[in-house]
């Protein structure tokens, strides 16, 4: 691989412990050319793998480890004067990946200042007007964010369903909010835009959600019109291994649990998937309807079809599609 080196401190030298690229820092497109780099060098750069586009026109070594100072540092390079960040942004500073799936590697920060003030525009960044009382925002280590009460209820206004379903779920496994608080939160607002649905989906939030695909899950279960399912449902085997299924129905023995690229993706992943849930049918009866992102989301039923035939239930026709 190419070494690259200049006067500023942006250079990559052959050691991979000591010498990082912009000393590990997060540095711009617009600093990157003021030493020299052009975009063509960036972008090999990130196809080769020695740097990773923190969000549009933002970039780090990608041996930097990933902390908390560290996103608050590349914020800081392209928020407006006096903005707030908020959405997927400030949900990404209190640590929750809020991002949906095609934007997880195209992520463009997003900024709110408060109505009667000018709304600032910035290459790079997104940024709107909103009502902001002052307990929706926070400060962390100096940088402005929204609080993570205001940041999931934005998320389960703004958000398409099954993202901000997940949003929130996250928000809650993390203990960043307390659920019964957000749907108080919830209740309160009047004639924010998307409240109809945040007030629908508040009720369904659930901490014991794992991955996003659980929550993707159980909304689909939910808007079929099947009961809901008892999450990490624990089932001990007569040797005392413990086993928890994602979504479960215990009293007819279905279990129902998301697939997902990141941990099933693997041959070894997908042959212990199997070999449990043959290990607990073959002791106990359980039957399975399981599903993976391509069953969740687009036209295909079969996943509440099969999973309704097993409830003895009629699915109500899908109300959301492709994600």
């Amino acid at each position: 691989m190419d070494d690259y080196v200049d006067s500023g401190g942006l250079r990559r030298f052959a050691d991979p412990v000591h010498d990082l690229i912009h000393d590990g820092q997060p540095f711009t497109t617009i600093t990157a050319r003021a030493f020299g780099w052009s975009p063509k060098q960036l972008g090999h750069l990130v196809v080769t793998g020695s740097i990773r586009r923190l969000f549009r026109g933002v970039y780090i070594d990608a041996r930097s480890v990933d902390s908390r100072a560290l996103r608050l540092a590349a914020i800081s390079l392209v928020r407006p004067p006096g903005a707030i960040a908020c959405n997927e942004t400030a949900a990404w500073l209190h640590g929750v990946d809020a991002f949906k799936p095609s934007d997880r590697f195209l992520l463009v920060p997003s900024f709110v200042v408060p109505h009667s003030t000018t709304r600032l525009t910035v290459p790079g960044a997104r940024c709107r007007q909103a009502i902001l009382e002052a307990g929706d925002i926070t400060s962390i280590d100096g940088t402005y964010a929204t609080t993570p009460l205001r940041t999931a209820s934005d998320l389960l206004r703004r958000l398409y369903r099954p993202y901000a379903l997940a949003a929130a779920d996250a928000f809650v496994r993390a203990g960043l909010i307390d659920l019964y608080e957000l749907r108080r939160f919830i209740a309160r607002l009047k004639g924010y835009p998307g409240i109809v649905q945040a007030r629908s989906l508040a009720g369904l939030v659930d901490g014991r959600a794992q991955t996003p695909g659980e929550s993707w899950q159980r909304l689909r279960i939910h808007d079929a019109g099947f009961p809901a399912p008892t999450l990490q449902f624990e089932v001990v085997d007569h040797h005392g291994s413990r086993f928890f299924l994602d979504l479960a129905y215990p009293e007819i023995l279905l279990g129902s649990e998301y697939d997902g690229r990141e941990f099933h993706t693997d041959r070894r992943d997908r042959a212990h998937d199997e070999e449990r849930r043959a290990h607990l049918t073959d002791l106990y009866g359980w039957r399975w309807e399981n599903a993976d992102r391509q069953r969740l989301f687009g036209p295909d039923a079969s996943y509440e079809m099969n999973l309704g035939k097993l409830l003895g239930i009629e699915p109500r026709p899908r109300s959301w599609g492709y994600g």
